[in-house]
């Protein structure tokens, strides 16, 4: 059996974090242990919000147990999530060093949460900075929304031509762009692998609920570390969030456990030449 440790952020009433990035992981029979870097009891858009931050140290600790029980080697993988401080930040380099010295092959996901459009960054600017010069240099893969990939890359990413160039420039082994403008009706997924570009293009929905970036990344992992092709994987993460939004309509919230992530209808994916 897989296992994946996931260090991101726990909201209870409104699936996002490791509560929408889970659900498709574990449906795949991967088995995720997850560390919640804040608790919260549901989104920040609600007009009342209770929880806290962990402390970073904290989960230092949390991994070191880990450790010191003999768990590291059983990873598979490690993703990364919602990082609200720089000091979270380190701690999740620390840790992918730590699996990786104890199984050298553990994949790293690095699902850079710190931003989204209209509103820009909603952490600490060190905070992400830290993640695009710490996190990135570690990662396998990663999963940008138009934002994160922009700010990440330097380059104003306004359709898939930008993103084919703003994806090749982080030079990381697999690199999917989220929520990238494709005209009036339509929003595009450009990944890049092995120096070959895919795209995915699916309908843009309105009053879409947070989590599905989230969930987009569950996805995308789980496939992928089954060992499928990366354009398999992302036309199942395409179809897997839509079919999430599909399950959740008339839902001020996003439901992905109640989504059937075994019969999913699976996106057309082309290449790019």
């Amino acid at each position: 059996m897989l296992r994946i440790l996931m260090i991101s952020s726990y909201v209870a009433h409104d699936p996002v974090g490791l509560t929408a990035t889970s659900p498709p992981l574990l449906n795949a029979g991967i088995d995720v242990v997850g560390l919640p870097t804040v608790v919260l009891s549901n989104h920040p858009i609600r007009t009342h919000i209770a929880g806290i931050t962990l402390d970073p140290r904290l989960i230092a600790d949390m991994v070191r147990a880990l450790a010191d029980n003999g768990w590291l080697a059983s990873f598979d993988a490690i993703f990364s999530g919602y990082l609200p401080s720089i000091q979270h930040v380190e701690i999740v380099a620390e840790a992918v060093t730590r699996l990786r010295a104890a199984k050298p092959e553990t994949t790293y996901i690095c699902d850079p949460i710190f931003g989204d459009d209209p509103g820009g960054l909603y952490i600490d600017e060190g905070a992400a900075r830290g993640i695009r010069d710490r996190l990135v240099p570690m990662a396998d893969i990663m999963t940008p929304n138009r934002f994160e990939l922009s700010w990440l890359s330097g380059i104003d990413v306004q359709s898939p031509a930008d993103a084919v160039t703003a994806v090749t420039s982080l030079r990381r082994p697999i690199v999917a762009g989220t929520s990238i403008p494709d005209g009036p009706a339509s929003l595009a997924t450009v990944l890049m692998a092995e120096n070959r570009a895919f795209i995915g293009r699916v309908e843009k929905w309105t009053d879409v609920p947070h989590g599905t970036g989230d969930v987009f990344a569950g996805c995308l992992t789980a496939k992928l570390l089954h060992g499928e092709a990366p354009q398999t994987a992302l036309a199942y993460a395409l179809g897997g969030v839509h079919r999430a939004l599909e399950v959740s309509r008339g839902s001020d919230r996003l439901l992905p456990y109640f989504v059937d992530w075994q019969h999913i209808t699976t996106v057309p994916i082309a290449a790019i030449a």
